[in-house]
């Protein structure tokens, strides 16, 4: 190829330098024209005619002299070009037996080639062979197998049959249960419907006498509106004139208006806290004093010492609401609203108990609020005779209370008993949760939230389940609401409702913990804060190629996937 190009070459060059030569003899023979037109018009005297003619014959002569110069290097690159053809032609003797040896090489491996792809065949049957054998006991095993499944599977249809059959038992008295319940509930809407509709009609009977009253205040407030337009215009041209940046300014202003309105709002809460208090201090101290003319000194005593705790406890609470700083107002707001319970407890004698009549209305005025029902929520005659009952009556109904109280202590003491059908015993955890975790996530603080858990019994018969409590560090931001459900069969469900009251922005994470009869269990709970989850769509901008001069641009997107906002550069 290299020898090719050199030839075109050796043969373009010569081509050129005949075409240089030629224009080279008709450049002289212009030039000795010209020469003999000199000295004819210089005979004749006509002056232009020579200064036009020996312009004429100096370009001539440039001309001539370029030739001359390209003429030269043209045969100076034929010559080069004689040279390495010359080179080129010797050194192509010299591999000529090289090539050859390469030649032969080059059978002898496509015939190694050959006798190995024969080798490879033979080897590759011998393999699917081998394979086809393998493959016809692998189908043996799986017939087999199949068989062994069939026979199983027709086994837990008819576990699953007898288990059908209790579970639809269990929830026809569970749907019965429901629907007395909805019923109540619907009775209870109706009542709260007609409640409802008899305020919207006070309230719309309000409307039309107070529609002047609207009228007046909105006008207020429009000319209310106008003014403060005015006052953020001269605010504006004031900041403009100063040279200062209006946006900001006007934003804190608002901002500073949003904090006197809101703490404008806060005292008067506190005020009307305050006035709240002190009629039910009021209150309690009338309640008491009617009813220490009708008790006995011990009664006495107990509803005095009711009162001095409460007063107490009051007193506490209005000196924590006359904080006035700025700090003291913000940890009041989350005093007020985070979730605290006090309970007072005194020892008083057994004999000591609440009369029944005008007491009991006066005593649901108050605020001695029991932390738990018990005897003072009902009423009973003291002076009434028990009847007397059926001795096999209250022989089954001792016998049923002796294996709960068992029941019951067994549970307490964490004596665990195994769950053993035939031929399988039950491992692992007793009941499955769904969600497999209780998961808040982007919280926001001061607001409550609420998740309802439901349980399953995965285990092979009835089982039963209590809450034993939550993790340590949740006890102040999370409340479980569980009512036990008794008996709980293989299947059927139980549900549970979670409230989260967050208070400070921060994560948290724990675990719920339940009893079951055969062991212990714990739904984990996690608690997360917003967070600001950047990511670009591309992790390479490539612009290929590209010319020299040339503009390309390319857009890349920045997405936040998380609910916090955030700022970027």
């Amino acid at each position: 190829k290299n020898l090719q190009s050199i030839n075109d070459v050796f043969v373009s060059c010569s081509d050129t330098l005949s075409a240089c030569r030629l224009r080279s003899k008709m450049l002289a023979k212009q030039l000795d024209h010209v020469d003999m037109e000199i000295q004819r018009e210089e005979e004749a005297g006509n002056v232009a005619a020579v200064s036009r003619l020996q312009a004429v014959s100096s370009r001539l002569y440039t001309e001539l002299e370029r030739e001359k110069e390209l003429e030269l290097r043209i045969a100076l690159t034929l010559k080069q070009n004689l040279l390495e053809m010359w080179q080129i032609e010797s050194e192509q003797g010299k591999y000529d037996s090289l090539r050859e040896q390469l030649q032969k090489d080059e059978e002898e491996l496509q015939m190694q080639y050959q006798e190995e792809k024969e080798v490879r065949i033979g080897k590759e049957k011998i393999t699917a062979l081998q394979a086809e054998g393998r493959r016809r006991t692998q189908e043996k095993r799986e017939e087999e197998a199949r068989r062994e499944r069939e026979e199983r599977n027709k086994k837990i249809l008819e576990d699953a049959k007898r288990n059908h059959e209790k579970a639809v038992c269990f929830l026809r008295q569970s749907m019965a249960r429901i629907h007395e319940k909805n019923a109540k509930e619907e009775v209870k809407a109706q009542e709260h419907m007609e409640r409802r509709i008899q305020a919207v009609l006070s309230l719309k009977t309000s409307i039309t006498s107070n529609r002047e009253r609207l009228q007046t205040l909105q006008i207020l407030n429009k000319a209310k509106a106008l003014e403060a337009k005015k006052e953020e215009m001269k605010m504006r041209e004031a900041i403009l004139a100063e040279g200062g940046n209006v946006i900001r300014e006007i934003f804190l202003h608002k901002r500073q208006q949003e904090y006197e309105k809101k703490k404008e709002a806060f005292k008067e809460q506190q005020k009307s806290r305050k006035i709240e208090i002190v009629s039910r201090i009021l209150q309690e101290k009338a309640s008491i004093l009617k009813q220490k003319k009708r008790w006995s000194p011990t009664k006495a005593i107990k509803a005095h010492c009711f009162v001095l705790l409460k007063v107490q406890v009051t007193e506490f609470c209005l000196k924590i609401a006359q904080a006035t700083t700025k700090h003291e107002t913000l940890y009041l707001q989350n005093f007020c609203s985070f979730p605290k319970v006090v309970a007072f407890s005194i020892s008083l004698p057994q004999d000591v108990l609440w009369e029944s009549g005008d007491e009991d209305t006066e005593r649901e005025e108050t605020l001695l609020v029991p932390e738990f029902p018990g005897l003072w929520s009902r009423q009973y005659d003291l002076h009434e005779v028990p009847k007397a009952e059926d001795p096999t009556r209250l022989a089954i109904r001792e016998m049923r209370k002796k294996t709960a109280e068992k029941k019951m202590e067994e549970l307490q003491t964490g004596i665990l008993h195994k769950q053993i059908v035939p031929a399988r015993e039950h491992k692992g955890c007793a009941f499955h949760s769904k969600p497999s975790c209780i998961h808040f996530k982007d919280f926001d603080v001061g607001q409550i939230y609420k998740k309802k858990i439901l349980l399953t019994n995965t285990s092979y018969s009835v089982n039963y389940c209590r809450l034993v409590g939550i993790s340590e560090c949740l006890k102040d931001f999370i409340s479980v609401h569980f009512d036990p459900p008794g008996k709980v069969s293989s299947g059927m469900s139980c549900e549970f409702l979670v409230t989260f009251k967050p208070m400070i922005n921060e994560g948290l994470e724990g675990e719920v913990m339940f009893m079951a009869q055969t062991g212990s269990f714990s739904v984990p709970l996690k608690c997360t804060v917003k967070t600001c989850i950047l990511a670009l769509d591309k992790e390479l901008v490539d612009f290929g190629s590209l010319v020299v001069g040339e503009t390309i641009s390319q857009t890349i997107s920045l997405t936040n996937s998380g609910a916090l906002g955030s700022r970027f550069r």
